[in-house]
């Protein structure tokens, strides 16, 4: 049994040197949301280095925010904005001798995506128009899934770590002070329960359908070291190994 670990990386937070010899796929800032250009290199040197697959993180163009603040734009203004943080990214990755695997929205364009039909349908077209080849990274059960899937994409679908769910399966939002889990142990339980069972424990004490394909350890957070690392360990002793497998298609 395996699975994919991911940690959204090249934002300027402390631990990426230490994330990446834990993880096996990266999601790289564009510089949008956060990060710079020498974080950036620095991230795919690094991801590149250890063996790690290297995705693009692109998202709202809302840097005082991190990404995080919900928007309505239209969609030339969408299409300009991620096209130019894809590319851009793109063009760094190559530089280095290495290649783009997925994307993964960030911040509040992932969550919408995954709730908004319209949003998710035009996120889509835009993924496929960069890059009909690449994988989709997704919240699983979420809409911008299911219409990559319809375009002919590969789809990932993803769990956290780190965050509680509610009953519909959608992320607690970060206002909510519950939200976030900060016990290592309440971290790797969900983690197992997702990864063994494909369920999850709602905020509520329900618990719902969520099979995924790869795990996110959010790399922002104080302790996201120590997340990884437990996590890892929980994992080896569990007979499960940390490594990237698609199994939606």
């Amino acid at each position: 049994m395996q699975i994919d670990l991911n940690a959204d990386l090249g934002e300027g937070a402390p631990h990426d040197r230490e994330l990446l010899t834990i993880v096996s796929s990266a999601n790289i800032s564009c510089g949008v949301h956060a990060g710079d250009a020498n974080t950036i290199a620095n991230a795919i040197r690094l991801a590149q280095a250890h063996g790690v697959r290297i995705g693009a993180h692109p998202s709202f163009p809302d840097r005082e925010n991190f990404g995080r603040k919900a928007m309505l734009l239209p969609v030339p203004s969408l299409r300009n904005h991620l096209l130019y943080q894809l590319h851009a990214l793109r063009g760094m990755v190559h530089t280095q001798g290495a290649q783009l695997t997925h994307i993964k929205p960030h911040g509040a364009l992932y969550n919408q995506a995954a709730v908004d039909s319209k949003l998710a349908e035009e996120l889509a077209l835009i993924l496929q128009e960069f890059d009909p080849q690449l994988e989709v990274v997704g919240l699983a059960g979420g809409k911008l899934l299911g219409y990559a899937k319809q375009l002919g994409m590969t789809v990932i679908a993803e769990g956290f770590a780190d965050r509680r769910y509610a009953a519909d399966g959608t992320l607690v939002p970060r206002a909510d002070p519950r939200a976030i889990i900060h016990d290592p142990r309440q971290s790797v339980s969900q983690c197992l329960e997702m990864i063994c069972e494909g369920k999850v424990t709602t905020l509520e004490g329900k618990r719902i359908d969520m099979r995924v394909d790869t795990v996110c350890l959010h790399g922002d957070t104080e302790q996201a070291l120590i997340f990884a690392q437990s996590l890892a360990t929980a994992l080896s002793e569990a007979g499960i190994a940390i490594n990237h497998a698609v199994t939606a298609a």
